[in-house]
């Protein structure tokens, strides 16, 4: 057995320990896919009369929702990521022939399939909420790709800040950021219509960018300019994290 073939294998047995693990947290569903819904429900049918969109508030509100969900799940990854070097897993591991680096790859791979779960939940409860897509087949696929790429780039940035934690309760709260990054950008509202100085945040920050991006496809009236700016980011942002986790996770380790 070759080394890729070896991480490959060692990865999927760390990716089933996860998957356990993940059925025996309650609190990592319950932010995964019960938050994200009972926003949605609070955003769309008791604020969402509030606001001037210009557009079916579900239509306009879904996509930033779907960010949030990714943002939402990634509590848990931080926690076990850190808990896997605070308990000793890891050092447990350097005396076995299993290769280290796939318990990052499992957390990573884990984050991305939960956040997609959750994510089609969501779609279909914004179904029933009002949401009505006119994308077609290619531009959902567009909006998949975008999704995948965003869930995998905060899946890293969220396991390298695991990693840094000194202990897995400060762990807990790396996720905090990226559950408020939404609400700061154009998720619920334009961003013109904010005060000044969250105006120039929210249109600068990569959520606007990625929410737009998604927006734009599933309204079926996708820009080239905001898709190219989104997997920008997402790619940058994938980069950032992989570098840290593998930097941290070295040191630690």
């Amino acid at each position: 057995m070759n080394a890729i073939s070896a991480s490959l294998t060692d990865s999927a047995t760390m990716l089933r320990r996860n998957f356990r693990h993940t059925t025996r947290n309650p609190l990592a569903l319950f932010n995964g896919v019960f938050m994200p819904i009972f926003l949605m429900f609070l955003m769309v049918y008791v604020l969402g009369g509030a606001f001037s969109v210009g557009v079916n508030y579900a239509d306009y509100a879904t996509p930033g929702l779907l960010l949030t969900t990714i943002c939402y799940g990634v509590g848990p990854t931080a926690v076990a990521v850190s808990s896997d070097m605070a308990t000793g897993f890891i050092n447990r591991l350097r005396v076995m022939h299993v290769s280290r680096a796939a318990v990052l790859n499992a957390h990573v791979i884990a984050t991305v399939l939960r956040s997609l779960v959750a994510i089609a939940i969501v779609i279909g409860v914004a179904f029933l909420m009002g949401f009505r897509p006119s994308a077609s087949f290619a531009q959902w696929l567009g909006a998949i790709g975008i999704i995948v790429l965003t869930a995998l780039a905060i899946a890293w940035l969220t396991v390298a800040s695991g990693l840094a934690a000194k202990t897995p309760e400060n762990a807990g709260f790396a996720a905090v950021p990226l559950m408020l990054l939404p609400f700061l950008s154009s998720a619920f509202v334009p961003a013109d219509k904010m005060g000044p100085g969250a105006r120039q945040f929210a249109e600068y920050q990569p959520f606007t960018s990625i929410i737009e991006a998604l927006r734009g496809l599933l309204t079926g009236a996708p820009s080239a300019g905001s898709a190219v700016t989104a997997i920008a980011w997402c790619v940058g942002l994938s980069l950032i994290g992989y570098l840290w986790a593998r930097r941290s996770f070295t040191k630690r380790a």
